[in-house]
C-alpha cells in the first residue's frame, strides 16, 4: 500500500509541468532563504551539482543540435524562397539582440543589488576584433575540449552545411549515403542528449531551490526584487520589437499592409504560443493563420513555418540579451562592446539549433554566461520566472514565423493580399470611412 500510494504521488508531480515545478523549488528556495539567512548556504552543493550537469551538456548540446539544425537546411530546399526565409530570420534575430541589449543597457536591470553567488572568470572584457577573430577556431577540437564556445558553433555550423551540400551534391552514392548516416547518427544523439537534459531538469527542482536558497539566504530581498527588474526589461523589448520590427518595418514598410490586418490574422497563433510556451506546439495554429487568414500560399508557409519553429528564436534573443546584462550587473562587471558583441554572435548562431531543448531558455542561458565568463549560478536564479519569461518570448517568436512568411510570400508572388484578414480590416476601415461621411 505505501508503495502504490508513492507510485501514485510520483506520477502525480510528473504531471505537473516541470517548468511550474522548478518555479515552486524556486519560491520554496526563496522562502526558506528569507527565513533562515546565510544558515541556507548549507545548500549550495545541491545547487552546485545542477550546475554541473548543466555545464557538462553544453559543448555536446551546441554541436549535435546546430547539426541536427543543418541537415534541415539543405541546398535542394535553399532555393529563392529558403535564401529569403533563412536570410530574413537570421536578421530578425541579430534586430532582436541588438533591441535587447539597447533596451538593458537603457534599463541596467540588475544594478544596485550585491550578487554572491558566484564570481566571474574574467574581468576583462575583449576586444571587438578579438571577438570577431576568435570566432574562427585554429583546431576545433580543442576548442571544444577548452569549452570555447563561439569557435564551436562556428565550426559546427560550416561543418553541417558542408555535410548536407555533400549529402545533395556528391556523385557518388556512397558518399551521400554516408553523409545521410552522420546526419542519422546526430539526430540519435541529439535525442540521446535530450534524455539527459530531461533528467538534468528534473533534477532542476532541487537545483534551483538549493541556488535560490543559498543565494537569497546571504543578499537578502534585494536581489530577489531585481528579478521585477529583468521581466519588465525583457517585456519591453518585446513589445519594442513586435511593434517596430514586425509591425513597422516588415508589415508596413516592406509589405505595405495594416499592422491591425496582421495582428488579426496572427492573433489566434499569438495567444496559442503564449499559453503553452511551445512554438512547436502552436505549429499547427500558425499554419492555420498563414492559411486561413494572412492567405500565404503552402509552397512558402510549408517551409517556412516548420523552419522557423525551430531556428526562429527572436524573443530568447531578446531574453538572453538582457539576461546577460542583468548577470554582469549582478556581479558588478558591466559588459564592455566586445562582450556585447560576443552576446549578439552567440545569440546569432545558437539560434539555428537550440529551440527544441526541453528546458531551451535555460539551456541557451548556460550557454552565453559559458561565453561570457559569468557565475552559472545566475541561472538558478533566474529560473524563478522562466514560465513568464518563456511565454512572452514564444509569442513573440510565433509572431515572427509569421511575418517572415509574409514578407517572404510577398517578395515571390506568393500571398493574396485581397482576402482574408487583409480584406477585413481594409473592408472595416472603408465601412468606417462612409459612416463618418454620411
Amino acid at each position: 500500500m505505501p508503495r502504490r500510494t508513492l507510485r501514485r504521488g510520483w506520477h502525480r508531480y510528473r504531471s505537473v509541468p516541470i517548468v511550474y515545478r522548478i518555479s515552486a523549488g524556486f519560491l520554496l528556495g526563496a522562502f526558506v532563504g528569507l527565513l533562515v539567512g546565510e544558515r541556507a548556504t548549507v545548500l549550495q552543493p545541491l545547487g552546485d551539482l545542477f550546475l554541473d550537469l548543466l555545464g557538462m551538456l553544453v559543448v555536446p548540446l551546441v554541436v549535435f543540435t546546430l547539426l541536427s539544425g543543418m541537415a534541415k537546411l539543405s541546398p535542394s530546399k535553399l532555393g529563392r524562397v529558403g535564401g529569403t526565409v533563412v536570410g530574413l530570420y537570421a536578421a530578425t534575430t541579430a534586430i532582436a539582440a541588438v533591441v535587447g541589449l539597447t533596451v538593458a543597457n537603457i534599463v541596467q536591470p540588475g544594478t544596485g543589488v550585491e550578487f554572491t553567488g558566484g564570481e566571474p572568470q574574467s574581468a576583462e572584457a575583449p576586444s571587438v576584433a578579438e571577438v570577431v577573430l576568435g570566432i574562427v577556431p585554429e583546431n576545433p577540437l580543442s576548442a571544444m575540449a577548452a569549452g570555447e564556445l563561439l569557435p564551436t558553433i562556428f565550426f559546427a555550423v560550416v561543418f553541417g552545411l558542408a555535410l548536407a551540400l555533400v549529402r545533395d551534391t556528391a556523385d557518388e552514392e556512397a558518399v551521400r549515403e554516408g553523409a545521410e548516416t552522420f546526419f542519422s547518427l546526430v539526430n540519435a544523439g541529439t535525442k540521446a542528449l535530450f534524455k539527459i537534459v530531461w533528467g538534468v531538469m528534473e533534477y532542476g527542482v532541487v537545483g534551483v531551490f538549493a541556488l535560490t536558497a543559498a543565494s537569497l539566504g546571504e543578499t537578502g530581498v534585494g536581489a530577489a526584487l531585481s528579478l521585477a527588474t529583468l521581466v519588465g526589461a525583457i517585456a519591453i523589448g518585446i513589445v519594442v520589437h513586435i511593434a517596430v520590427t514586425y509591425l513597422g518595418l516588415i508589415v508596413a514598410g516592406l509589405l505595405g499592409q495594416s499592422p491591425l490586418a496582421f495582428l488579426d490574422g496572427a492573433k489566434d497563433a499569438m495567444v496559442t504560443a503564449f499559453s503553452i510556451r511551445s512554438s512547436s506546439g502552436t505549429l499547427p495554429v500558425t499554419i492555420a493563420d498563414a492559411e486561413d487568414n494572412l492567405k500565404i500560399d503552402e509552397s512558402v508557409y510549408g517551409f517556412s513555418l516548420p523552419l522557423g519553429a525551430t531556428i526562429n528564436m527572436d524573443g530568447a534573443a531578446i531574453r538572453q540579451a538582457v539576461t546577460a546584462v542583468f548577470a554582469a550587473n549582478l556581479v558588478g562587471v558591466p559588459l564592455g562592446l566586445g562582450d556585447q558583441v560576443v552576446v549578439l554572435a552567440t545569440v546569432v548562431l545558437i539560434s539555428v539549433g537550440t529551440a527544441g531543448v526541453p528546458g531551451a531558455g535555460l539551456i541557451m542561458l548556460t550557454i552565453i554566461l559559458e561565453a561570457l565568463g559569468l557565475p552559472l549560478e545566475i541561472v538558478g536564479f533566474v529560473a524563478g520566472v522562466d514560465p513568464i519569461l518563456g511565454r512572452i518570448a514564444t509569442m513573440n517568436n510565433v509572431t515572427g514565423d509569421l511575418a517572415v512568411s509574409s514578407l517572404a510570400a510577398k517578395w515571390n508572388d506568393a500571398i493574396d493580399f485581397e482576402s482574408g484578414a487583409w480584406s477585413r480590416v481594409a473592408d472595416s476601415d472603408t465601412s468606417g470611412a462612409i459612416t463618418s461621411d454620411d
